[in-house]
């Protein structure tokens, strides 16, 4: 093995833990949604505008955190994109022991500027540690890790945050003094703990990566090219596919447990011994049992199999994209997603549950795929690229709010009309691609 070779093995894996850490918080983030709507009597859009906070900040500071990275370069950027993380998390101690909406949507916000400086950072540096024919194999693998986040932290969250039954406004206020006092104590705990634990693991993360040596690839961005870019068409396209798959696959993953408990699920699930043994199985892990648990939590361990679907993808895409047309892997798994929504819509009960948690393993190879064709021939343009796609990450800002809207008027399985287009037009880039392949052939 090279010394190249081995440099780029090792920073792979360092880079690789931040896919993991970026994955684990983004989904962590969710479980309070339930919560927060219950605590603030939040309508399903309101409550959607929670992640309009967290990836608003894709939106605003991804082309600036290239700026950032131009200046201080990569290494520092990713210290920097930590420590900004590690604040976040904090901002949840205040934000649950006061109880004020604000502090949580800056909480979020903040959390994610860190998140935004690691993916534009550390997505382009994963593509270029090897050819570019292998861009697509390698994002996969990382993403995969990424997967893996998302797959543990719905039972954590789940175990942690939604485990215990949480108290309407009215509920509260009839409470005496001293029992309320209690309650609110109980309240912020659940949500303080998690997050100041995963604090202290990113500082800690920082800290090693200060003295973790990384090969300078790309090691200085350039300052120019945005108009050049915004001039390609299958760039911009990319970006669109960004969009939209960010965005339906955060308003599914966010509505997920809502969704369960406006079909009544709970019941049905608690009635059925398979269903119960899944789930108590899972809250083992944690020492915790379903016996006598709020549905929210019940709910909420299943949503372990969307994410950890796309965690299975995503390995299994990092073989398929290396033997088959990254573009027809794409165009397949997005044709997939539409059929289990269409199922999910069409049924009730567990077939329609299996079947929305299944969009996840198709969703798996989505971004990672996109993300690495978008940036196929950009050359030394492809840190600003990374900047511009990883703005489109925004759109999981704006369609789960406006998924939400959609809920709140027409209810869940209509709704879904919105988010089934989301994967048409991927399939449609697929097919795009696929054509201007065969073209250059």
């Amino acid at each position: 093995m090279t010394t190249t070779n081995k440099s780029y093995k090792t920073a792979f894996v360092f880079l690789t833990s931040l896919f993991f850490l970026w994955g684990f918080i983004t989904v962590l983030v969710d479980s309070l949604i339930p919560r927060l709507k219950e605590v603030f009597t939040l309508s399903y859009f309101q409550a959607g505008l929670v992640q309009f906070a967290f990836f608003g900040a894709y939106f605003l500071l991804s082309i600036p955190a290239g700026n950032i990275l131009a200046r201080i370069g990569y290494k520092r950027g990713i210290v920097l994109g930590l420590i900004t993380m590690a604040l976040g998390c904090l901002l949840f101690y205040p934000a649950a022991s006061y109880r004020i909406f604000g502090v949580f949507m800056l909480a979020y916000f903040v959390l994610a500027g860190g998140m935004t400086i690691l993916q534009v950072a550390a997505n382009p540096y994963v593509a270029v540690l090897g050819s570019e024919d292998g861009a697509s194999s390698r994002l996969n693998l990382s993403q995969a890790f990424n997967s893996l986040g998302t797959t543990i932290a719905p039972a954590i969250g789940a175990m942690l945050i939604l485990s215990d039954k949480v108290k309407t406004q009215e509920e509260i206020a009839s409470l005496a003094s001293a029992e309320k006092e209690a309650y609110y104590i109980s309240e912020a705990s659940a949500v303080q703990t998690p997050f100041l634990s995963i604090a202290f693991f990113v500082v800690l993360l920082a800290v090693i990566f200060v003295f973790v040596k990384l090969p300078k690839v790309m090691e200085k961005v350039p300052n120019e090219g945005y108009k050049t870019l915004l001039s390609k068409k299958s760039l911009v396209m990319g970006v669109i596919a960004i969009f939209v798959y960010v965005g339906a696959e955060v308003a599914i993953g966010s509505y997920l447990v809502n969704y369960f408990m406006d079909m009544n699920l709970a019941p049905l699930i608690s009635s059925n011994e398979t269903m119960m043994s899944i789930a108590n199985t899972i809250a083992t892990l944690f020492n915790k049992s379903f016996t006598d648990s709020d549905p929210k939590s019940l709910l909420g361990v299943f949503v372990v199999f969307y994410w950890g679907g796309a965690m299975i993808g995503r390995f299994i895409g990092a073989y398929l994209t290396k033997i088959l047309s990254p573009v027809r892997v794409l165009g397949l798994f997005a044709s997939l997603a539409i059929l289990m929504i269409i199922i999910s819509v069409a049924t009730t009960g567990l077939a329609s549950m299996w079947a929305i948690l299944a969009v996840g393993l198709f969703n798996s190879i989505m971004f990672p795929t996109i993300f690495s064709l978008s940036l196929e021939g950009l050359e030394d343009l492809k840190p600003q690229a990374s900047g511009v796609l990883c703005t489109a990450i925004f759109g999981g800002a704006v369609i789960p709010p406006l998924y939400g809207m959609l809920v709140d008027s027409l209810g869940f399985k209509l709704a879904f009309v919105l988010i089934m287009m989301c994967y048409i037009y991927i399939y449609y880039y697929g097919r795009t691609k696929t054509k201007s392949q065969l073209e250059e052939v």
